[in-house]
């Protein structure tokens, strides 16, 4: 069916992508903690001097890019957490086909870790976009 090389240089091609997915999770939660920290500025101080001391046109974009990157944070790092997750599994059944529990606990364990991180980074990106998109509408209500 699959030449035996095709098969073995698809699965290492995919087995080279487990580090560079660990450090993009890596730099989701940074992006994350960034963008807390970026909100709480706005909530409490770019959106106060709203509209006053700000051009609309300016404040419009600003908005589009900031939801922006939390859109990209709530859509990519759960997509990483899940190819996190299903890369180490593959040499992990391999282990338990072998009878080798331990390659299995180290695969299932970067598994859950992935997953979990993913998740946590994408929770965060969701519920910053949201609250986002109500401040910059009540802003530009606010306005009219």
């Amino acid at each position: 069916m699959f030449n035996n090389w095709a098969v073995t240089l698809m699965h290492n091609f995919v087995s080279s992508l487990l580090y560079p997915i660990i450090f993009g999770l890596g730099l989701m939660l940074l992006l994350a903690l960034w963008e807390v920290g970026t909100a709480i500025g706005e909530r409490f101080w770019v959106l106060k001097k709203f509209p006053s001391k700000v051009n609309l046109a300016d404040f419009e974009n600003m908005a589009r890019e900031r939801i922006e990157r939390t859109d990209i944070l709530t859509r990519v790092s759960p997509m990483l957490g899940l190819m996190g997750t299903l890369i180490p599994l593959g040499p992990g059944l391999a282990g338990l086909g072998q009878g080798n529990l331990a390659i299995l606990t180290n695969s299932v364990t970067i598994a859950f870790d992935t997953t979990v991180l993913g998740l946590l980074a994408g929770i965060i990106g969701f519920i910053l976009g949201r609250l986002r998109r109500r401040w910059y509408d009540e802003a530009l209500r606010s306005t009219t």
